[in-house]
């Protein structure tokens, strides 16, 4: 079974026509989806439960926080990961689990350039991706994508310390150490509702972390 999770904090906008694309894409396969929420103010929590998703609620914020929560409860024993704005072509969820039964045990969504993705964006992304290259000899493409599928009995070898951002390139950096990881080219596309990242803070908090994992720094 496949368990989709997909946190949220006010996606009103876009839940709905995620978790419909998810059942599209995953008909006749066997998956649940979870939604993890983060104190929503607006309706993404009855959306979701309307249409038949599992709901937990996390009122800590935090991205990594918000996926460790979901591991928990993922009753499938891989794991699909997305955003709830729209972003991450669901569509393409297969594609990514066929190369699990390729022998692969972590599969990232390696996103493609984009008009969708700003300057700033790709520029932060390169900058964190080639940090973490050289900070652990990893031969990443795009250490920040948030579409992964993973073999969940993979967790079980992970130390996986960070709650926010970073947790992105931390899950990464812990597959490639502990199993077989591979990057699969996905589209990416234009963002429903409002981002909660800060470009500038979150690149720093990203760069900041890799050293401190590397090297037990703060």
């Amino acid at each position: 079974m496949l368990s989709v999770i997909i946190p949220t904090i006010n996606e009103e906008k876009s839940i709905g026509s995620t978790i419909k694309f998810v059942g599209k894409a995953l008909k006749g396969v066997r998956h649940e989806i979870i939604i993890i929420d983060t104190n929503s103010t607006d309706r993404t929590v009855s959306i979701a439960k309307s249409l038949g998703a599992k709901v937990v609620n996390e009122p800590r914020r935090g991205y990594g926080r918000a996926y460790k929560t979901g591991f928990r409860h993922a009753k499938g024993g891989i794991i699909v990961t997305l955003d709830a704005d729209s972003t991450y072509p669901v569509e393409d969820t297969m594609k990514l689990v066929s190369a699990l039964e390729n022998g692969f045990d972590f599969v990232s969504g390696m996103r493609i350039r984009s008009e969708n993705m700003s300057l700033l964006h790709r520029f932060g992304n390169w900058a964190i991706t080639a940090t973490a290259n050289v900070l652990f000899f990893t031969r990443f493409m795009d250490s920040q994508s948030g579409m992964w599928v993973f073999k969940k009995s993979l967790l079980k070898s992970m130390k996986l310390t960070n709650d926010s951002w970073p947790f992105s390139g931390e899950i990464k950096i812990e597959a490639w150490r502990h199993g077989r990881f591979c990057e699969v080219p996905i589209p990416y596309g234009l963002r429903k509702g409002q981002s909660k990242v800060r470009s500038w803070k979150v690149g720093w908090e990203n760069i900041k972390f890799l050293f401190k994992k590397r090297f037990g720094v703060s």
